[in-house]
């Protein structure tokens, strides 16, 4: 198989990877006729994970946060979209192995991203439910909701609980998101789809390994989303490292001992990098070391950018924070540069423009930290609504989000709890074997 990429006059830029990063780059890279983009990822369409949890609490569509990436590039010629594996780079042959084969580039740019990262814990990574993928999402939703229903046919109050409790681990935006949600539906939702089902034995535990909730943020934020989230029900757990979970009990290195059949992992991320680049260039996390200018140390035609790129820059010592905003600014300097040094100018090194952070607890709660105002409530909550309703790609996935949101806060209620269970092609064959057999 061949990539069947036509050879041009003009550089090519191979981008691996459509998140933040990426797809900001070739968005912004395209618009130069001179230039030939290669845009590589394993999906053929783009996630805006910060709303991942909202698609496993059944509160918003799959495609309401997932755009085509064909569909953003129509009008670009210059653009080849190809969805494969990546398996490594060639800095000598300056090209990447994929599964279509070997293709060549002018420019790499890397911004694989970040995947799940277990710590080194089988028995976790085995068990626990990650949430890194809109397919990942979605199995937390079939998971959550088929538990409720087999939860209606066991004999013994343990076994209920165990099905109907949830543990999350993680403190961060998505670990807090998570738990207020599964909160709400506890007491708004799930009772009047399962009244047989006593929802007090229904168990919600957050864990976080340091003393402190969302600990990028504020104290007062910290404060306020652990007041927001008690007042919810979630019980939280602070200074609790999880070390096991053999599918029934989940178990900390501090001796806390929890029953619940669903253990959430939200503890932590760790760079995809690619093979065939020096080891030296790979430090803590799976990051790779780039300078200012997102050049992989010891290449010059080799870039990395958002979670994969680990900068030094200003009070960033360590790299900037593994979120949207880095990306997404890192990627259109990156293309500005690249601009800059066609045009025979000096590139510009790259400064980080910290816009804050935020995260919403549940409805009409949320914390915000702006570098110059910090607040917290209704405000914070629709200003959280705001920025990631204008974050979404595409108008449509925009109208969409704002529907499905409107009308949960009118009614307390979703209608997207399906459980969809997709059959693998063996399974048709199989089962289309068992019918002719029978005829």
């Amino acid at each position: 198989m061949l990539p069947n990429i036509p050879d041009t006059n003009y550089k090519r830029v191979v981008i691996i990877g459509a998140g933040f990063g990426g797809l900001a780059l070739a968005r912004e890279i395209a618009k130069r006729e001179d230039l030939q983009v290669v845009l590589i990822d394993r999906n053929n369409y783009h996630q805006f994970q910060p709303l991942f949890y909202q698609v496993a609490m059944a509160g918003l569509e799959p495609s309401s946060i997932s755009f085509p990436l064909r569909k953003v590039f129509q009008s670009k010629k210059n653009v080849h979209i190809r969805i494969t594996e990546v398996h490594g780079v060639n800095p000598d042959r300056k090209s990447v192995d994929t599964d279509l084969g070997e293709i060549t580039y002018d420019y790499l740019v890397i911004a694989t991203g970040a995947s799940t990262n277990y710590f080194g814990m089988k028995e976790i990574e085995e068990r626990a439910i990650p949430m890194k993928t809109v397919s990942e999402a979605l199995a937390l939703r079939n998971r959550i909701l088929q538990n409720f229903e087999d939860a209606l046919s066991v004999d013994s109050d343990d076994q209920r609980e165990g099905l109907m409790s949830v543990v999350v681990v993680g403190g961060g935006p998505t670990g807090v998101e998570l738990s207020g949600t599964l909160a709400e539906m506890r007491a708004f939702i799930l009772p009047k789809d399962y009244p047989e089902l006593d929802f007090t034995g229904m168990q919600i535990h957050l864990l976080e390994g340091s003393g402190k909730l969302l600990g990028a943020m504020s104290e007062e934020s910290s404060a306020k989303s652990k007041k927001y989230l008690e007042e919810m029900g979630v019980i939280i757990h602070t200074e609790q490292v999880v070390t096991g979970f053999d599918g029934k009990y989940v178990s900390t290195k501090q001796g806390l001992r929890l029953r619940a059949d669903n253990l959430v992992w939200a503890a932590g991320i760790k760079a995809n990098p690619l093979n065939g680049l020096n080891p030296d260039v790979i430090v803590r996390g799976g990051r790779i070391k780039v300078d200012q200018y997102n050049r992989v140390q010891g290449y010059d035609n080799v870039f990395a950018l958002g979670d994969v790129a680990t900068m030094s820059e200003g009070k960033w010592e360590n790299g900037h924070p593994q979120l949207a905003q880095p990306a997404m600014q890192q990627g259109k300097a990156l293309a500005r540069n690249v601009w800059r040094v066609m045009d025979g100018k000096k590139a510009i090194p790259f400064v980080y423009k910290d816009l804050g952070s935020m995260a919403t607890v549940g409805r009409n709660r949320a914390v915000v930290d702006l570098p110059f105002w910090k607040f917290q409530g209704f405000f914070a909550w629709l200003t959280w609504m705001f920025v990631h309703l204008m974050s979404i790609v595409g108008v449509k996935n925009r109208v969409l989000t704002l529907i499905n949101w409107v009308w949960s806060y009118i009614t307390y209620d979703q209608s997207l709890r399906l459980i969809l269970k997709p059959k693998t092609i063996a399974q048709i064959a199989d089962k289309e074997e068992k019918n002719t057999e029978v005829v």
